[in-house]
């Protein structure tokens, strides 16, 4: 969800340490907890399934854009040595070892259309449509669900929107092999009270972690996405201490749920949370616009040493069919996968089109998301409107994408001496899953549409 550009809460510096400034409600007499530590031939095809993707709409386009990157991004002959950091939470060793996925209500539903019919109705679609089966199993129930306390502060679905409650959706949702996930915040402001103007307040974990645990496991919850939205203004809560908090109470549960945690990369989570949490996100929201695609995916560029079974770079949840282009739909899938990205659907899945069903269940391209090494793909050249992107495979393969990032069809190519291979190979365009023959020394992309992407796939050959 959308968070303003902040400003920093005040923190005092005594030693080397650092603590957060005791929020101004600590006075009235609440109960307030606050952590301190220190802490052979170039290879061409033809577009294939990327023309029928295309021929379900127009491609708009526009005038060239200038790709803004956050932050600085290494280059290929000076990479960052900054070494993986070493877990200093409450790891659980086994939990989401290969990219979560699943469908999240949030892009489709906001606030206003949230409610445990159309939570259902998703539910039953992710699983009539095979999308279930392809592994997109966790169903994320995002802000808006909370009607407040009971009597002992526990959390309360609104009966309106949720008649038959919480542990009932999570039951149904198990019934169907699915997973059941919920949203909450580690502040006392969620981002549903600032952006939509949701009236129920007091639903933020703060002072009630331990509580709020146990109930999310008492209701068979099995992902948490806790959104650190305005935290740091409101409550003045340091976002890697009031993560721990929350990943230690859930441990204490006794059971797995996995973490998600989103503060939007302004803390570089990346250097702290992999030992924390289970996935991060790494910057803002992803809108469903060309801009807004590119910011983000440039944003993962140098990244990929923090990423490792069971602690993922989250660049956000999917916008296929929310308005990007029918090539910027396919560059965010593909991309995706090379990330090691978490997958989540966030439309809805009774109303999308066999193409973007067919996108999304890509049997090779989720392979290649879901490979079990988990190393996330690294940005090798950015030049002449297209980007090589590389990563490598469990088994010995290894996969390439060509990112074109302009407004002109393109085609690129490498040498497998620039990816660091030798050998010979067969390539296969994970995109259209058509085998594009063998090389032993240049790969060649097919012709990329403009936004587009092509990920081929590399077998050692022998």
């Amino acid at each position: 969800m959308p968070s303003p550009r902040r400003s920093r809460a005040p923190r005092h510096r005594s030693g080397g340490s650092s603590r957060a400034v005791i929020p101004q409600h600590a006075a009235a007499g609440r109960r307030v907890r606050v952590i301190a530590f220190a802490v052979a031939g170039v290879l061409v095809a033809g577009l294939g399934t990327t023309a029928a993707l295309a021929a379900t709409g127009a491609f708009s386009a526009g005038r060239v854009e200038t790709i803004t990157t956050p932050r600085p991004t290494p280059s290929v002959t000076e990479p960052e040595v900054t070494p993986t950091p070493t877990p200093t939470g409450p790891y659980r060793e086994g939990l989401a070892l290969t990219p979560p996925m699943g469908w999240n209500s949030w892009n489709y539903l906001r606030c206003n259309d949230l409610s445990e019919a159309a939570v259902r109705s998703a539910a039953d679609a992710i699983v009539s449509r095979g999308l279930a089966s392809a592994g997109y199993d966790y169903i994320v129930v995002d802000d808006c669900w909370q009607a407040g306390r009971d009597a002992n502060g526990v959390l309360i679905a609104d009966p309106a929107r949720f008649p038959s409650g919480m542990k009932a959706l999570g039951d149904y949702l198990h019934s169907k092999g699915l997973k059941f996930g919920i949203y909450a915040v580690p502040g006392t402001v969620t981002c549903a009270n600032y952006w939509d103007k949701y009236p129920v307040r007091g639903i933020g974990s703060l002072g009630y972690e331990a509580l709020d645990a146990q109930t999310f496991a008492d209701w068979g919850v099995d992902f948490l996405k806790y959104d650190f939205c305005r935290a740091e203004i409101n409550d003045g809560l340091v976002e890697q201490a009031a993560f721990t908090l929350m990943e230690q109470e859930l441990v204490k549960t006794g059971r797995d749920i996995v973490l998600s945690i989103s503060e939007y990369g302004e803390s570089q989570p990346w250097t702290w949370a992999p030992g924390i949490a289970n996935m991060w996100r790494t910057s803002h929201d992803l809108h469903p616009n060309w801009k807004s695609l590119a910011d983000h995916i440039n944003a993962e560029a140098g990244l990929s040493q923090y990423a490792r079974p069971g602690a993922w770079n989250d660049p956000d949840m999917l916008q296929l069919a929310n308005g990007l282009g029918p090539n910027e739909n396919i560059t965010q899938m593909a991309m995706w996968c090379m990330l090691a990205a978490p997958l989540f659907i966030g439309t809805d899945p009774a109303t999308l089109d066999q193409a973007h069903v067919d996108l999304l269940t890509n049997p090779e391209l989720l392979a290649i998301d879901q490979d079990p090494l988990g190393r996330q793909g690294d940005r090798l050249r950015d030049a002449d409107g297209i980007q090589v992107w590389g990563r490598q495979l469990s088994d010995g393969s290894y996969a390439v994408a060509f990112w074109n990032t302009s407004y002109s069809n393109l085609s690129s190519s490498v040498t497998l001496a620039e990816l660091g291979l030798s050998g010979t190979f067969t390539v296969r365009d994970a995109v259209n899953r058509v085998d594009l023959g063998t090389t032993a020394d240049v790969v060649g992309s097919p012709v990329v549409g403009a936004h587009g992407t092509a990920l081929l796939r590399l077998d050692p050959v022998g």
